[in-house]
């Protein structure tokens, strides 16, 4: 599985992108046709100003979702915790 990470309007620090790996390396658990997953983090001019993008493809559908929150790493857990269900959930539909 690959995993890119794009961060805009700022330069993502090496723990920062090591973090990010390290949380998205679990995701195959839960689904084993994951190919790629591509992360992109931005700073918003809100409060909870922290977007993270976290695309994943798996053959025949591509989950996406997107979070906000105070903090990257907020953010990154939230995202994986939500990708966990949609994962096990895609995985299911495949094989019923």
């Amino acid at each position: 599985m690959e995993i890119r990470v794009q961060s805009v309007k700022f330069d993502a620090g090496q723990k920062l992108l090591d973090f990010v790996d390290k949380k998205l390396a679990k995701l195959p658990k839960f689904h084993d046709g994951i190919t790629s997953v591509e992360v992109t983090m931005s700073l918003l001019p809100e409060h909870d100003n922290k977007n993270v993008k976290v695309h994943v493809r798996i053959p025949g559908n591509d989950l996406v979702i997107e979070r906000n929150a105070k903090t990257f790493e907020d953010a990154i857990v939230d995202c994986v915790d939500i990708l966990k269900d949609k994962l096990v959930r895609a995985k299911e539909k495949m094989t019923n």
